[in-house]
C-alpha cells in the first residue's frame, strides 16, 4: 500500500499579518519549530509507506514551496499551479487526477501545508488505520476536541464500520459555546480538521455524481496545463468555470461513502497569534518571545521581533509582532482582528 501525500498550500494566513503576508503567507513560515510549516507537513508524510509529495498552490509561491521541499530533501514528484483559487473541492478533483495519473493504485492523502501535528506518530496510525476503509470510502480525520471550541466546524459520528474508523452522521458548522459544550459531554463529535484520504477512483467518482461541473472544469483545465519539467499551470479559462465550493459542501455532506477517523494528533490550525502564544514555549511570567525582545514586568504577552529590539514594559496579554512588512500591537484576545488591520495595510499599499 502506498500513499500520495497532496499538499495544499494556499491562502494568505492574514490573522498572522505581518508575519504573514501574501508574498509569503504562514505555511512558509517557522511558527513553532525549526523548520517551516510546510516543510513539517511534508516531513511528517514521508518514509516507506508514503510517495513523495505533490504541491498544489499558486504560481507566485511555487519557487517558496520548491525551495523549501528542496532543503529538506522531500522535493515534490509534482507541482499543479492554480491561475486563482477555487476552494477544496477544485483541489479535492486535481489531486485525484494527478492521483490516478501517478499511481491510481494509491491512496491521495489530501492535507493543508499550515496545520501543526505534534504527534506524527499517532496520526500515521491512524492513516494506516484508515486506508483498508479508504479502497471504497472517503475518510475525512476528526479531531479529538480537547475543548468547547467554536471556532471549527465538528463531525458526528455514525455507525462503526471497522475498528477507530466511523460512517459520519453529519457534518455542523461552528457552534456557539453552549453548543459545543453539549457536543463535548456527548462524546461522539470531532473537530473537522480538513484532512483526506481517499482513492482517486472514489474521488472522482463521488464529484461526477454530485458536482459534475467541478469536475469537468477541473479536468479540462488539467488536461490543457502548461507543463515545465514537474510543474503544471491549469489552463486559466477552463479553470475559471469551476464552481468556487468546499469538498465538504460538493461531495463529503451528500454522498454515502463518507467516513471518519477520531485521531488524538496533537492537531492546532495556528489560526492566530492567540493559538500562536498558547502553543509557544512560556518564561516564568507566561510570556512567549522570539527574537530581540525585551520584556520589563510583563506576563502573559507574545513578542516576535524581526528587526530592531521590541520591549514591554508594565503590560500583561498583550501580542507586539514587529517585522519589515509592517508593526501589530494589540490585546492578546483581539488576535482574530488582526485580519482587519491586514486589510487596511493592503488598501494602504494599494493608494
Amino acid at each position: 500500500m502506498k500513499i500520495l501525500p497532496v499538499i495544499m498550500s494556499g491562502g494568505s494566513g492574514t490573522r498572522l499579518w505581518p508575519l504573514s503576508t501574501p508574498e509569503q503567507p504562514k505555511q512558509f513560515h517557522a511558527l513553532a519549530t525549526q523548520h517551516t510549516m510546510i516543510q513539517e507537513t511534508a516531513l511528517r508524510l514521508s518514509g516507506s509507506e508514503f510517495l513523495k509529495p505533490v504541491v498544489i498552490c499558486g504560481k507566485s509561491h511555487e519557487a517558496l514551496a520548491v525551495a523549501q521541499l528542496d532543503a529538506i530533501g522531500l522535493t515534490p514528484q509534482a507541482v499543479v499551479l492554480e491561475p486563482f483559487a477555487r476552494n477544496t473541492a477544485a483541489v479535492a478533483a486535481v489531486a485525484a487526477l494527478i492521483g490516478a495519473e501517478i499511481d491510481p493504485e494509491a491512496f491521495v492523502l489530501m492535507v493543508p501545508a499550515d496545520h501543526m501535528i505534534s504527534k506524527p506518530e499517532e496520526f500515521r496510525a491512524a492513516i494506516l488505520r484508515a486506508a483498508p476503509i479508504a479502497k471504497d470510502h472517503i475518510v475525512t480525520f476528526g479531531i479529538t476536541p480537547t475543548a468547547p471550541e467554536t471556532g471549527f466546524g465538528y463531525i458526528q459520528r455514525g455507525e462503526a464500520l471497522t475498528d477507530g474508523v466511523y460512517g459520519i452522521r453529519r457534518f455542523l458548522e461552528k457552534p456557539n459555546l453552549e453548543t459545543a459544550q453539549s457536543y463535548l459531554a456527548d462524546g461522539g463529535y470531532d473537530w473537522n480538521a480538513g484532512i483526506f484520504l481517499f482513492s482517486p477512483a472514489v474521488m472522482l467518482e463521488e464529484l461526477e455524481a454530485h458536482e459534475p461541473d467541478v469536475l469537468l472544469a477541473t479536468r479540462e483545465a488539467f488536461s490543457g496545463a502548461q507543463t515545465a519539467g514537474n510543474t503544471r499551470m491549469l489552463e486559466p479559462e477552463s479553470f475559471a468555470r469551476c464552481p468556487s465550493i468546499s469538498v465538504d459542501y460538493a461531495v463529503m455532506e451528500r454522498t454515502q461513502r463518507a467516513a471518519t477517523a477520531p485521531c488524538d494528533i496533537g492537531w492546532a490550525d495556528v489560526g492566530g497569534f492567540s493559538e500562536l502564544w498558547r502553543l509557544g514555549a512560556k518564561d516564568g511570567g507566561g510570556n512567549h518571545a522570539q527574537g530581540s525582545a525585551i520584556l520589563i514586568d510583563a506576563h502573559n504577552c507574545l513578542v516576535r521581533a524581526d528587526g530592531p529590539p521590541v520591549a514591554i514594559i508594565g503590560l500583561d496579554d498583550i501580542m507586539v509582532v514587529s517585522t519589515p512588512s509592517g508593526i501589530v500591537v494589540a490585546p492578546i484576545s483581539r488576535a482574530q482582528d488582526v485580519k482587519l488591520a491586514a486589510e487596511a495595510a493592503r488598501k494602504l499599499q494599494s493608494i
